[in-house]
């Protein structure tokens, strides 16, 4: 009797071939378990194969997925695990629960000068010291979409707080990514670089501003929205696979819809709303101060802090 094939990616699925799975991973169906949960008539209709053998997929498909579970005891004791980055304030870092975690997104949102790119810089310097100084004694992906990357604040941060700016610098991988095309592609890439480089941290400043100038008017927001939920998802799923940490920035706009109060909104909507683990409201008060409000996070109360932007970072 032959032995029967094991399936562990979509082409190994009866009636899906390499032609067929490279069409369903066009239309980002690439795991099984995305299969496994379809109506056979919509994988038929997507794929172009008929009903019956879509049954056949999509069965063999659930019978190679399985549920993973596990008590809420042991995943707190593996929550003991999670590593966090120091911002720099002591304030901020007992706000949302000792720094900048792994396994999650952190959001940054505000106006212009509000300080967010200012907390990235800080948290790309602060991923590098051993556990001990606040770090995860690794490496950065920085995704620059709106040019506004400065190796000289980087430097000047280094030598204010004594650190080997030129070693600090060589440990951040810059990418400068101009379209939504190549900011989603970067993530989807990203695998072989971050097993190479020990990549500890993604930050992604601004998330949203190539989404939101290439996609204009309500015809596009749907397809906006799907995209900027795929890009999302993918963040987070880098972020639990190899245990780092993902901070992004966003762009805000006034809801007019607001007449009394702060009008101020992140733009992104619900999608980004409930992919975000934490979410920070940075805003400019007097000097170099601004204020930073913990809008959202899953065990931290909300509150609020003063930092301070100077030569040496993020400080109190």
């Amino acid at each position: 009797m032959a032995k029967e094939k094991s399936i562990k990616e979509i082409d190994d699925l009866p009636g899906i071939g390499e032609t067929t799975a490279a069409k369903l991973r066009s239309q980002n169906i690439d795991t099984l378990e995305k299969i496994a949960v379809m109506a056979p008539h919509e994988l038929a209709e997507i794929s172009g194969i008929s009903v019956e053998k879509a049954k056949d997929a999509v069965q063999a498909a659930k019978d190679s997925t399985t549920i993973n579970f596990e008590t809420g005891e042991a995943f707190y004791e593996k929550r003991k695990d999670i590593g966090k980055i120091s911002t720099g304030s002591k304030e901020l870092n007992d706000m949302i629960g000792g720094g900048v975690e792994t396994n999650g997104i952190t959001e940054a949102y505000g106006k212009f000068s509000s300080g967010k790119t200012q907390l990235g810089f800080m948290l790309a310097v602060n991923v590098q010291l051993p556990a001990s100084k606040g770090g995860l004694d690794g490496n950065v992906m920085f995704i620059d979409t709106e040019g506004t990357f400065r190796p000289e604040r980087i430097k000047q941060i280094c030598e204010s707080l004594g650190i080997d700016a030129k070693k600090t610098l060589e440990n951040i991988i810059y990418i400068r990514a101009k379209t939504t095309e190549e900011q989603i592609l970067t993530l989807e890439r990203a695998d072989k670089l971050i097993q190479e480089k020990n990549i500890k941290l993604i930050i992604i400043d601004s998330l949203t501003s190539l989404f939101r100038s290439e996609f204009i008017g309500r015809g596009a927001l749907g397809e906006r929205q799907q995209k900027l939920n795929h890009h999302v998802h993918r963040l987070q799923m880098l972020a639990d696979k190899y245990q780092l940490a993902a901070f992004i920035t966003n762009q805000v706009m006034d809801n007019p819809g607001i007449l009394f109060g702060d009008p101020t909104t992140p733009i992104g909507g619900n999608v980004l709303a409930h992919a975000a683990t934490t979410r920070l409201y940075m805003r400019k008060s007097k000097e170099e101060r601004r204020i930073v409000k913990l809008v959202d996070s899953p065990y931290m109360p909300e509150g609020e802090c003063v930092i301070k932007i100077a030569d040496v970072g993020i400080k109190d």
